[in-house]
């Protein structure tokens, strides 16, 4: 097709290795749209509270209504375009702070004070579907019924699952394509708990496509570690226990764009301990935690000069400053056309390939896969 339009999509072919750019009206923003996203942590909403949200370039209000459930609307009035998060909850709807107009979950207007001849019924704004599970609120943003919120049975299991969240000052898909690169590991992070529990060699790297995604093998003289990419934008790791009294852990993490130049990655993590290791674990955890971590401060001055990374020890937050540099330090929205790749980015060309692939048979109008996710995914081996 030579990257014409095609008929019925309103996409042009042209775009489909365009990975980077997810607004409105572009062809990997409606790849996205077509997957459940995480927006939140489910612990950081408060019953009868709202927040502002960016996701994929567009405004959002999430609140949670009175009675403890997550919504999506939004992000301005229907009346003057006031920002819905500066008004109140009430029940399960949302009133206005400028003039008080009322809204219900579904978006459709209920109350509208001061009009002496209420036209509710002609008013509806924007709603999502909303779910929470593993202690995230997922949303979905694309046309039509929802599919199935998918489930993950590896992270339901007994043990001590804590979520995460941070936010990068680059495009998403740079920590998409990081994540499939295991050969980052033995510079990156050369001096971090990934050394610290054998991961030093420069590995043998493969890749293979699977019913989730694909699969990432770096093989090292101590065995080999697995990184299961699941599309179209999570990454899965088994690791192995940190010490004798810790499990092993299963790391999920979820790399959504807030805009074209900065994402979000909304973590879960499940350490397979039980009886009186848990809570023994828990309680080392909360002796470690603290002010949140300077991460894109420290990051921000080694990309100018005035630090080195030799310079700040090893913090627990190490490995998030080390990632944050190698990724921004490519450029928000790196030149990839100037690339020069090799057999060890064996799971950066596979991901694009993927990539790629869908977003062409979205733009033909073609059938897209259906990625199947496992109740359990394979472990690490060796390390």
């Amino acid at each position: 097709m030579n990257g014409a339009q095609s008929r019925g999509t309103g996409f042009s072919t042209r775009d489909h290795t365009d990975f980077a750019h997810t607004g409105p009206g572009t062809l990997a923003g409606a790849y996205l749209r077509r997957f459940w996203q995480p927006v939140a942590m489910s612990g950081e909403l408060a019953p009868g509270r709202a927040k502002p949200l960016r996701i994929m370039s567009e405004d959002i209000t999430l609140y949670r209504g009175e009675g403890g459930r997550a919504h999506c609307v939004a992000f301005r009035c229907a009346h003057r375009g006031t920002q819905f998060s500066t008004g109140w909850v009430e029940g399960d709807d949302i009133r206005c702070f400028y003039h008080g107009w009322r809204y219900g979950p579904d978006g459709r207007c209920v109350e509208q004070p001061a009009e002496p001849d209420p036209f509710c019924q002609r008013i509806r704004i924007r709603s999502y579907p909303v779910e929470e599970y593993l202690g995230l609120i997922f949303a979905y943003f694309g046309a039509g019924e929802p599919p199935p919120l998918p489930r993950y049975p590896d992270f339901e299991a007994g043990g001590v699952r804590t979520t995460g969240s941070y936010v990068r000052p680059c495009n998403y898909f740079n920590s998409i394509e990081n994540g499939v690169d295991p050969s980052h590991v033995a510079f990156v992070h050369r001096r971090s708990a990934f050394t610290d529990h054998g991961l030093v060699d420069v590995p043998i790297v493969s890749a293979e496509e699977t019913e989730y995604g694909l699969v990432c093998r770096a093989t090292r003289s101590t065995g080999v570690r697995l990184t299961h990419h699941m599309m179209p934008n999570i990454l899965h790791i088994k690791g192995s226990p940190a010490d004798g009294a810790s499990g092993w852990t299963d790391a999920i993490a979820w790399r959504v764009p807030i805009d074209d130049e900065q994402h979000l990655s909304l973590n879960v993590n499940l350490v397979h301990v039980a009886g009186e290791a848990a809570p023994a674990y828990e309680e080392r955890q909360r002796a470690r935690a603290g002010e949140p971590p300077p991460v894109n401060e420290l990051a921000r001055r080694m990309l100018a000069g005035e630090l080195h990374v030799d310079d700040i020890g090893q913090p627990p937050y190490i490995v998030g400053v080390q990632d944050t540099v190698a990724q921004v330090g490519q450029g928000v929205i790196p030149d990839r056309a100037n690339e020069r790749l090799g057999r060890s980015d064996a799971g950066i060309l596979l991901v694009r390939r993927l990539w790629a692939r869908e977003l062409r048979a979205l733009a033909e109008g073609q059938p897209l896969t259906t990625w199947r996710r496992p109740d359990r995914v394979e472990a690490t081996a060796g390390v």
